[in-house]
């Protein structure tokens, strides 16, 4: 049994097929994924301002340590960021700015437009993206214990990847026209 809870509701629960009950249906259960996604995104955030407390970092928010993750070992653009995380522009900007402050991410101008700037992250972003990797390496191993673990978690990255490729076809093309 899947128990799926909202903030402040009680759990809803999904039977399994092989329960005597009659399950819930593929069309409550899809329609419950939006909320789940959007707690676990604050659990992420909640789980990275725990791990920054633990590592003694307190001049960056969990939004900006994921900006960070999202720049990795590339250097790129702005937009290539923006596009790369799904951020809204002023919103990226604010951080950005604040992560360069903070020494997490050099930038520079490009060598092709001075106008377009290249983001990479410094030693110090470098090191923040080491420590959160650890991170990641210890919840994966409690995670995926077996074998069975493991091919749950890809099922999931793949229908959690088809879902977000259907929300972006949505967003696209089914809804010109209806502003």
């Amino acid at each position: 049994m899947i128990r799926l809870t909202r903030m402040g509701d009680a759990p809803i629960e999904h039977l399994t097929p092989d329960r005597s009950e009659a399950p819930v249906s593929e069309v409550s259960l899809y329609a419950d994924i939006a909320r789940v996604i959007d707690h676990m995104q604050r659990r992420l955030h909640d789980v990275v301002r725990v791990e920054l407390g633990r590592i003694g970092v307190d001049d960056i928010s969990p939004m900006q340590v994921l900006m960070l993750l999202n720049i990795g070992h590339d250097e790129l653009t702005v937009r290539d960021l923006m596009e790369r995380g799904y951020y809204l522009g002023s919103n990226a900007s604010y951080n950005l700015k604040h992560l360069v402050e903070q020494g997490y991410v050099d930038r520079g101008a490009s060598a092709r437009d001075r106008r377009a700037a290249r983001l990479r992250l410094s030693e110090k972003g470098e090191w923040l993206c080491t420590e959160i990797g650890k991170l990641e390496s210890r919840q994966a191993s409690q995670l995926l214990r077996t074998p069975s673990d493991a091919h749950d978690l890809d099922t999931t990255y793949r229908m959690l990847r088809r879902l977000e490729r259907l929300w972006g076809d949505v967003v696209r093309y089914d809804s010109r026209g209806q502003d």
